[in-house]
């Protein structure tokens, strides 16, 4: 695009509208051309890669997501540096070849010209009217990114939810496989189930520490086209959840894969867990159900279940001492029938091929479950034949904790939670307002932790304000060497806030709420508007260049009016590339909001922030930059009689 224009100065002299080039002069265009825009797309590049150092270190879930999209970018961005200085200008010479029409000539660029023109005249005649329409448009858009809701990463549809209810601590295996199969016959009932697969317990592996009374059951959901109009996955949630009401079961809804790496990150099932840490379990479930009471009714908490620490039932068997010497017993005799009757004892060892099992026998289960049969277990002594178990032992059953667990060395209960129809945030927020004004101070030893999903926010949102402030002085210093000049490289830098208007108001007017995926498109935006703005101002020196070139540069000699002339060519020479640039960028990203499929539910909320930046950015550059590059020029002109113009033939 750069050797059109070049070609349009040197065919200004001429009436026709083609023009033989002799090759001597072609490749002389062709050469201070490429060195006019060389120094500026290169550092421009360089300041997307840089843009990008953020991606690079987040870690954990957001660092596993979106590491190869940085890597990917910052590879392919760094060989094109190196062939839009070393490769496109070959390539120019070989292609633009024959006659050529001056950029005038072009149909679309009058056009284009004609629309711009007046709009940028009319900016600088009313220069405060224009600059304070953008500072407040930038002021509007503060409170409107600051209103809305955060979360750690958009939720990811699956294509399938995770039923996860809870019954109570002492079920028997008889009464949980009943009611899984209860839960399955009622969940199969709804017109978008298509498959359903419960399991109770524990699988079959040693990291599944499950007890009976936890049950998953996973469903799988139809194509959304035949969901039942007006549907979404929130509404097939809340009709399953109304239905599976039942006494004594606490309910719980999420996706596999989600819950697969809530579970192996943070310990945590759900969305959000309180960790409840202390010394003493009957304390910490105490405090555990206090939290669950001022939690109780906060919008967007669902799913509310405190992990039971206590309530597990046991038979406790008390063997007495001075009965068992009545009878001549001792206490590994009657140890040794409780053991037989209920955990079994190996008989012999059967062979299935390669395999080997050992046969066990014990009491039948009903016998094993009823306290008065296991009262009357009979035992055999040396010299008054068979007694019952209770002359010799005292059998009860008491309560106990049904699994005891403990982080980082102390004991621990947890209160979980879900979020939904709420952001992430804004839930946790008013969620820790509430438990803190009920429970003022805990005792020494006690305190809580916040997990889950919300601990992954935090994490992510800290790297991010860390790395930022860091990234901007790494932009400022590549536009510095871009420019050789401080005052330059600011001005080009302020683009970057106005670029964000657009992307904050269309994820306000999409309703999206700022997470990860949204942080990594305001920083590709970064890149895009700098780089903009970077060659917008080498064509307004470019243009000065040809000002003092034809009046010398001394304040006697150019007037305002020349400054604005030259300063009006030389942001139309940038009109045509940069449509081309922002209709190329819209192109690719505009489809990705009617994505419907897996992966769209991130892939929005990354590209919302690039189209509206783009945008915004494209006006900005288009009218304010040459304006504020117009009043700093008449600001150096009246104070020092002459005007600073950044070196753009190298």
């Amino acid at each position: 695009m750069n050797f059109f224009k070049k070609l349009k100065e040197r065919s200004n002299k001429k009436k026709s509208s083609y023009r033989k080039v002799p090759e001597d002069i072609r490749m002389s265009i062709i050469e201070r051309a490429c060195k006019q825009v060389s120094r500026g797309v290169f550092f421009s590049t360089i300041i997307i890669i840089t843009s990008f150092l953020p991606v690079f270190l987040l870690t954990g879930q957001e660092g596993k997501l979106f590491h190869p999209l940085a890597y990917t970018k910052t590879f392919i961005l760094a060989v094109d540096a190196i062939l839009a200085i070393a490769l496109a200008p070959v390539l120019i010479s070989f292609f633009m070849k024959g006659r050529f029409l001056p950029d005038n000539a072009n149909p679309v660029n009058r056009v284009l010209e004609r629309i711009y023109e007046p709009v940028i005249r009319a900016c600088i005649k009313r220069r405060w009217i224009t600059l304070g329409a953008n500072i407040v448009a930038l002021v509007i858009s503060i409170p409107l990114v600051m209103g809305l809701g955060r979360e750690f990463m958009p939720p990811l549809d699956e294509g399938s939810l995770l039923f996860m209810p809870v019954m109570m601590p002492d079920v028997s295996n008889s009464e949980a496989k009943r009611l899984l199969q209860v839960q399955d016959k009622i969940i199969k009932s709804v017109p978008e189930v298509a498959h359903v697969l419960g399991k109770a317990g524990r699988a079959n592996t040693a990291t599944d520490n499950s007890p009976i009374s936890m049950v998953e059951t996973i469903i799988m959901l139809k194509p959304r086209n035949e969901w039942r109009k007006g549907f979404t996955k929130d509404s097939i949630i809340n009709e399953l959840n109304a239905k599976l009401q039942i006494p004594g079961v606490t309910n719980g809804w999420t996706q596999p894969i989600i819950n697969r790496i809530n579970m192996l990150s943070t310990g945590i099932r759900t969305d959000v867990g309180i960790k409840v840490y202390g010394q003493d379990l009957d304390t910490i479930y105490a405090f555990a159900q206090q939290i669950k009471k001022a939690l109780d009714g906060t919008p967007g908490v669902k799913d509310l279940y405190v992990e039971p620490i206590t309530g597990g039932k046991y038979i406790d068997i008390t063997v007495k001492r001075d009965e068992i010497g009545r009878y001549g017993l001792s206490i590994d005799d009657v140890n040794t029938v409780v053991e037989s009757a209920l955990g079994g004892v190996r008989l012999t060892t059967t062979i299935e091929g390669r395999q080997r099992f050992s046969v066990n026998a014990r009491f039948g289960q009903n016998f094993r479950n009823n306290i008065q049969a296991l009262k009357r277990l009979q035992i055999q002594t040396p010299g008054y034949g068979p007694i019952p178990l209770e002359a010799v032992a005292d059998v009860k059953i008491t309560e106990g904790p049904p699994m005891i667990n403990s982080e980082n060395a102390m004991l621990r209960g947890t209160v979980l939670f879900n979020v939904r129809e709420r952001d992430l945030s804004s839930t946790v927020d008013e969620a820790q307002k509430r438990v803190s004004a009920m429970i003022a101070k805990m005792p020494k030893g006690y305190f809580l932790d916040w997990s889950g999903q919300y601990e992954n926010l935090i994490h992510g949102e800290k790297t991010l304000k860390m790395i930022l402030p860091v990234v901007l002085v790494i932009i400022f210093m590549c536009m510095y060497f871009a420019f050789h000049s401080a005052r330059e490289a600011f001005f080009s830098l302020i683009s970057i806030p106005f670029a964000l208007i657009g992307g904050a108001l269309i994820i306000y007017f999409w309703h999206v709420n700022l997470s990860v995926a949204v942080a990594v498109g305001f920083i590709a935006l970064f890149g895009l508007a700098v780089e903009t703005g970077i060659v917008m101002v080498i064509y307004l020196n470019d243009a000065m260049d040809q000002l003092i070139a034809k009046k010398g540069n001394s304040s006697k000699t150019i007037t305002r009016d020349d400054l604005r002339e030259y300063v009006i060519a030389g942001a139309a020479k940038r009109l045509r590339p940069k449509l081309m640039t922002v209709s190329v960028s819209l192109f690719g990203l505009v489809p990705i909001l009617w994505s419907t499929g897996v992966g769209s539910d991130v892939m929005i909320p990354i590209v919302l922030p690039m189209i509206g930046g783009v945008i915004t950015s494209s006006t900005h550059i288009l009218l304010v930059t040459p304006l504020i590059f117009l009043m700093q020029k008449e600001y150096e002109l009246k104070k020092h009689g002459k005007i600073e113009v950044l070196e753009t033939k190298h």
